[in-house]
């Protein structure tokens, strides 16, 4: 008899609230419990749908204080969904801690395909898709430079999670240590109204955002070294 799972990780919209699958509105309204990155950003999606089930919280700063309980809970026949903010949990955020657990404990994790930045913006970049490596957001001090340098010689595509405050200097880091001519592209607000993706060299991509006020979430796709 095959065990069904104890956690479903269900993407959500990255923006544009029709790009949820049925399947992840069908697992939603049967698990038990779900548990959200932020209850408030979540609770607007279900009440969208009109799904309506237990919400609780689970963020980088409560999930180790969190994880036992969960665990045990699940042990005792409770399904649960996670989801985070926008995407597929798990990824840049403390969802793997959770499924790590789960599968220790030897229950069942199932993950449902769904809407994620990183692959739309890779593709929309023009770059090479066949290989890729993606660092998720950088270090905001210890070890930034040290891995900057590294992946300056790094011959796959690049892409990276940014924040609007921190883009400027992410850019300037890459003309400084990738060279002032390394091909870039920067998506924002992806699948949203004012969806914008930029491509071009470091230094003209730099120029054109130091022009405007930046919002949204960003994804940052850097050209490999040529061999």
């Amino acid at each position: 008899m095959e065990t069904k799972p104890s956690l479903y990780l269900i993407p959500t919209p990255i923006g544009n609230l029709a790009d949820i699958t049925l399947r992840a509105l069908d697992t939603l309204k049967k698990v038990d419990t779900i548990l959200a990155e932020d209850t408030r950003t979540s609770g607007f999606l279900l009440k969208h749908y009109q799904i309506s089930k237990p919400l609780q919280s689970f963020h980088i700063f409560n999930e180790h204080k969190t994880l036992a309980g969960l665990i045990q809970r699940m042990q005792q026949g409770e399904v649960m969904a996670l989801i985070s903010d926008a995407g597929t949990p798990g990824i840049s955020d403390p969802g793997f801690l959770l499924v790590r657990e789960v599968l220790r404990a030897g229950l069942q994790v199932d993950c449902l395909p769904g809407a994620t930045a990183l692959i739309p913006a890779l593709i929309k970049s023009g770059f090479p898709t066949d290989r890729f490596v993606f660092e998720g957001f950088l270090p905001h001090k210890k070890g930034r430079q040290t891995l900057l340098k590294k992946l300056a010689e790094e011959e796959r595509t690049i892409v990276l999670y940014e924040s609007p405050h921190r883009l400027i200097k992410t850019l300037e880091q890459v003309k400084e240590f990738f060279g002032e001519t390394r091909p870039v592209s920067v998506s924002r607000e992806l699948t949203k109204l004012h969806e914008e993706t930029f491509t071009g060299s470091v230094i003209e991509v730099l120029t054109h955002f130091l022009k405007k006020e930046v919002k949204g979430e960003l994804v940052v796709v850097i050209h490999g070294k040529e061999e």
